[in-house]
């Protein structure tokens, strides 16, 4: 009898209209890739979310099981470097938007898209830092690149409450870094306080029309937001500073002026976790093993089974998510 495992599959009929659906699949049902994994855990990222609302065109394979990431155990691989029983996470690479994804009681990809669990890390703690705290973690090492380094002067998190604002607070805060945390949600500042931010100010700062300069507040920072904000931001940067930019959860449109770059030498760094070379990934998870405070990974997260996930996807979209959702498959 051919084993079946649940999936979350998202479809849309003649009229484009999508809709969600818990279904049996097997193995055969996969797509090709050279290494399947039993998912343990996934975790619930925004993009997860517009993928299971549709509020944004990233499903671009239908049928698809969304879930852009995972932590799980390879049942078989015909790849060199897996082996059955080998721990790994995968992020990115256009699962859950172009691939099957974690979604789903098993998942079959490219051996190369993976890379190995860290040392004393369980899936569980992987995936409460997801891909969202690797971004995190890759926009601290943009950072550091571009000589942003806790001397400097502050540093800005926006979108703080989110899962990529929560672990980057976490990591900068544990490297010494004199951390300003940008939230909408005022009655989180107890929690942002917790993972190490200095200082809480609100979104409404930073939401209007920016201004083509403004007052320095800050040497560097890192933002999911874009917009209204990303503008403000740039314009408060100190001279020779950096933002690192890795999400529009405030919209893709980026509504300022070269005012920071020409005046002040503001570097604008984007951040890209889906497609970045293997050697970074590794470098990424190998600092978040030894960065970031694994203790805060229950303050920052809370846990979810599979039947919750579609809920949380959408809580997500609507803003009611506190940084990081596991699911324990």
């Amino acid at each position: 009898m051919t084993d079946t495992f649940k999936a979350i599959l998202v479809s849309r009929d003649a009229e484009k209209k999508q809709s969600v659906d818990v279904v049996d699949l097997t193995e055969a049902d996969l797509m090709e890739g050279d290494v399947t994994v039993a998912v343990e855990a996934t975790t619930v990222n925004y993009k997860d979310g517009l993928a299971i609302t549709g509020k944004a065109p990233v499903v671009r394979r239908w049928p698809l099981v969304p879930g852009i990431d995972f932590a799980g155990t390879v049942i078989s691989s015909s790849h060199a470097d897996w082996r059955k029983g080998d721990k790994v996470i995968l992020n990115g690479w256009g699962v859950g938007e172009t691939h099957y994804g974690a979604y789903a009681g098993r998942a079959r990809v490219k051996g190369d898209w993976l890379v190995p669990l860290p040392e004393g890390m369980s899936a569980h703690d992987a995936m409460a830092v997801g891909t969202a705290g690797y971004t995190a973690m890759l926009s601290v090492m943009a950072l550091e690149r571009h000589g942003i380094v806790p001397d400097r002067g502050p540093v800005v998190v926006t979108g703080a409450a989110g899962g990529v604002g929560s672990v980057a607070i976490s990591l900068l805060s544990s490297l010494g870094y004199h951390v300003i945390a940008s939230t909408g949600r005022n009655a989180e500042s107890p929690y942002l306080i917790d993972l190490g931010a200095a200082e809480v100010i609100s979104r409404e700062e930073l939401s209007q029309p920016a201004k083509p300069l403004a007052k320095e507040r800050w040497a560097g920072g890192v933002d999911s937001v874009g917009s209204h904000t990303l503008a403000n931001v740039l314009s408060m940067t100190s001279y020779g500073g950096a933002i690192a930019a890795c999400g529009l959860a405030g919209g893709m449109d980026l509504p300022g002026s070269v005012a920071p770059f020409i005046l002040r030498g503001v570097s604008l760094l984007g951040i890209d976790s889906v497609m970045a070379p293997k050697d970074v990934r590794l470098e990424a998870w190998r600092r978040i093993g030894t960065d970031l405070d694994l203790k805060k990974l229950s303050t920052l997260s809370r846990t979810i089974g599979f039947d919750g996930l579609v809920a949380a996807a959408r809580d997500i979209v609507d803003g009611k998510i506190r940084g990081r959702v596991v699911v324990d498959m």
